[in-house]
């Protein structure tokens, strides 16, 4: 039997004990449907201490049976197929509307309970849940949950409800009172922030500037906190074609908490100094579209406050609350390079997600990046973190797997030297020739190292996004102190402000243009390829395209699938600080007879790019058996899910199953 399947029957033998054991002493099963016992405290409608395993976090802590399912007991709950469900529906969903379907469905399963009267949930959170989650549902071929109708199990404001969600968010107002200053001004409090803070400052912040700012969540935590980015352009909310997009992302270790406060300083500074008339920063965001992301781990980093700045360990925090290191969690495109180098043909850029990767355990967090990778054309990205001084970039997983400490470069290392060469150089620390400070050990290097020679690790996002994306990423370690105290947080400021600003503003090197066809229409996905860089990228939905080089001259390619391949030759001055302008006209070509080594048809690529459509329970082929010897669901077989309720035999949920008959 596979380990899969017995855990689950493990967990439907549990699940049946703990039925057991809370059904009445004095009451056999068969009595009860006699007749012959007398109700209890539940049964009366009295509230009760809410102890259901999976619902023990919800914002209240009484209950009562029955609930609105009719449902008389906790043990009858705990061994239902409603229960069962939520039980298992983050796996089920990849982690997508956790814990928020888990809450909402509590919530019917263990009412809220007040003065003996039961209060039911908001009929407009169920309205909002499934608005947003239906299409997950959709996904995987699962009905929508009868008993998370909106109509039958939820009320309206009028009728006295309650939010079950209500200590899940943090709903931040800004009034205009909070906007009114006699004159700008670049005011910042340089101290740590929980998370209502960030989310109140950076929500503060983009009410300020409304004009070129606004907040936005990539996703969910593990434990549900919205992964707040903040964003800075010319027209907020949109790519502008020929317009570059940078990223910072902070916290991805819940103890680093340097980055997380240096991110919200630099929100706070970029509003001020654009209201003030500063020409650097207007001229930066009036041309650059600049994503802030402060907090990717806010989980780990809640962990890590409990013990306070100045006394948090190595580890503690570190991990998200699911103790996955997101660091490790991103798809290992490193090593199928490492495999392939050698085949002239094969492709070392935006590889697809290997389907293996879909079999282990996936952080929401990582999940949300990924796909916030997908859904923006960033040019740089910058992740920081602590624990040392130095700026590493990739490949972060080394060329031979034996090999610890091996030198593993990219074919844009003079690229990335150009980046992190840039950021030490306007680090008054890390531009320090002593040996003796903090990063002192990388001296001898200029303050900066490949990743996989410094060391080696596999999963890592820098790899990916250099060889998933367009992106080329650097890793930004802001001091060997992990977590510092307050009194050290204006020098990290000052020693990063400069260093982060000048990295921004190097998306605006090497070329940039459009690829057209010769009606002037954008093409997608066109590849762009320099002679001698064995790295392409790819055009935008506008057709447009980013490609760092470092000054000197090249052959650029641009091709695209069903059109001719257009070269030029280009010259890129030394002082030049700005993109030059290189655009591309293909004409359309016969595809029959003509092979295209590079470029893949769009369908055949995203067919093994599986992000948001892959499905790792699929088992193509493979039909279950009814009760009743007939195949049923559609196609003949049930779906990959129906499993998980095989301990509830004839009782399992039918109402899950689309266009069932029951």
């Amino acid at each position: 039997m596979p380990a899969g399947r017995m855990a689950l029957l493990l967990r439907g033998l549990l699940l049946l004990t703990a039925w057991q054991a809370n059904c009445s002493p004095n009451c056999p099963p068969g009595d009860r449907a006699l007749g012959r016992c007398l109700p209890t405290a539940e049964e009366r409608g009295t509230c009760v201490d809410n102890i259901l395993g999976y619902c023990n976090d919800l914002p209240y802590s009484k209950t009562m049976f029955p609930n609105a399912l009719d449902q008389q007991s906790r043990g009858e709950i705990e061994f239902s197929a409603e229960y069962i469900l939520l039980s298992v529906i983050d796996n089920l969903l990849q982690g997508e509307c956790n814990p928020d379907l888990r809450i909402v469905g509590c919530a019917v399963l263990a009412p809220r309970c007040e003065k003996n009267k039961m209060v039911k949930p908001c009929r407009r959170v169920c309205e909002t849940l499934k608005k947003n989650c239906l299409p997950a549902f959709d996904a995987i071929d699962m009905a929508w949950p009868y008993f998370l109708d909106c109509e039958r199990f939820f009320v309206g404001e009028e009728e006295g409800c309650h939010d079950p969600l209500e200590k899940l968010r943090v709903n931040i107002e800004i009034t205009p009172e909070d906007l009114l200053t006699e004159t700008p001004s670049t005011f910042i409090q340089f101290i740590h922030h929980s998370y209502s803070d960030m989310v109140r400052v950076l929500k503060k912040t983009a009410a300020r500037c409304s004009q070129i700012s606004k907040t936005y969540s990539i996703g969910r935590s593990y434990e549900g906190k919205d992964l707040l980015a903040i964003e800075f352009s010319a027209q907020p909310g949109q790519h502008k074609a020929l317009t570059p997009e940078f990223r910072y992302i902070g916290n991805m270790h819940g103890n680093e908490v340097a980055g997380r406060e240096l991110l919200i300083y630099l929100a706070q500074f970029l509003c001020s100094e654009y209201l003030l008339g500063n020409s650097r920063i207007q001229t930066l965001i009036n041309t650059t579209r600049i994503h802030l992301l402060p907090s990717m781990n806010p989980d780990g980093y809640e962990h890590a406050a409990e013990e306070g700045a100045g006394y948090n360990g190595w580890t503690n925090g570190r991990l998200n609350a699911q103790n996955i290191d997101l660091n490790r969690n991103f798809p290992d495109l490193t090593s199928e390079v490492h495999k392939i180098i050698r085949m002239p043909m094969a492709r070392l850029d935006h590889m697809p997600i290997p389907e293996s990767y879909w079999d282990g355990k996936i952080a929401p967090e990582a999940k949300a990046v990924m796909k916030w990778m997908r859904s923006i054309p960033f040019v740089i990205s910058g992740s920081l973190h602590g624990g040392d001084l130095v700026v590493s970039y990739p490949y972060d997983f080394s060329r031979h797997p034996l090999e610890e400490k091996m030198f593993s470069p990219t074919p844009d290392e003079k690229v990335f030297q150009m980046l992190v060469k840039t950021y030490v150089a306007a680090h008054p620390i890390m531009s320090d020739k002593s040996t003796s400070r903090c990063g002192g050990n990388f001296n001898n290097k200029g303050g900066i190292i490949n990743g996989a020679e410094w060391y080696s690790f596999s999963g890592g996002m820098a790899d990916f996004s250099y060889l998933h994306t367009n992106c080329f990423e650097l890793t930004l370690e802001l001091g060997c102190e992990k977590f510092p105290t307050e009194d050290e947080l204006y020098s990290i400021w000052q020693n990063n402000k400069e260093a982060m600003l000048s990295l921004i503003e190097m998306v605006h090197r090497g070329i940039k243009g459009f690829v057209k066809d010769e009606h002037g229409n954008p093409i997608k996905k066109a590849r762009i390829s320099v002679k001698g860089i064995r790295h392409d990228i790819t055009t935008g939905e506008d057709g447009d395209y980013f490609r760092l080089l470092i000054p000197g001259s090249y052959i650029v390619s641009a091709e695209a699938f069903g059109y001719s391949k257009v070269t030029k030759k280009i010259t890129l001055p030394a002082k030049m600080l700005k993109a030059g302008r290189v655009d591309f006209a293909l004409q359309r070509v016969d595809v029959k007879n003509r092979k295209f080594h590079k470029v893949a048809p769009e369908d055949i690529y995203e067919r093994f790019d599986p992000l948001d459509r892959f499905d790792p329970h699929a088992q193509h082929g493979v039909a279950e058996q009814s009760e009743g010897g007939e195949e049923s669901s559609r196609n003949g077989e049930k779906p990959w899910w129906w499993s998980y309720f095989s301990m509830l035999g004839h009782n399992r949920p039918s109402w899950l199953l689309k266009n069932d008959g029951n």
